[in-house]
């Protein structure tokens, strides 16, 4: 089984980024884990800041993998093209934020992706990938 993890701007700062929030682990080693818990898995990772980047690997992917888990970060209150992009594909994605992003500011209340996904898990840290991934399962 093929799933696809896909991580947005900012990510890449997991594990010292404001590490009150996001934790201090990096996704890089969290990954790890799951690859090793998760063995029979076929795990592909793509991680970019740019917003047409994220776009192209969605369309990649969006038509051979059993399923995408994505945390499209602050283009989640911005981007209508990544939630265009989402409905044009035939895989399943499930969204992903490690932040409970309705607890937060205001603006990150409204997003352009979540009802282009089968579902979102929000707030419960990196677990929200694993769970993502229980789902495809």
């Amino acid at each position: 089984m093929k799933i696809a993890i896909i991580n947005g701007p900012n990510l890449n700062l997991l594990g010292t980024r404001e590490p009150e929030v996001y934790g201090s682990k990096t996704f890089e080693e969290f990954l790890n884990e799951l690859k090793t818990k998760y063995h029979t898995v076929e795990f592909s990772y793509f991680k970019s800041n740019v917003e047409g980047e994220l776009i192209n690997e969605l369309q990649r992917v969006g038509f051979s993998y059993a399923g995408i888990i994505f945390n499209p970060g602050g283009y989640t209150h911005t981007s209508v093209a990544i939630g265009d992009a989402i409905a044009s594909i035939k895989t399943q994605v499930i969204e992903v934020h490690i932040s409970n992003v309705h607890a937060r500011e205001d603006f990150r209340k409204i997003s352009h992706v979540s009802a282009k996904c089968k579902g979102t898990i929000s707030g419960l840290g990196m677990k929200g990938y694993e769970l993502a991934l229980q789902y495809f399962l």
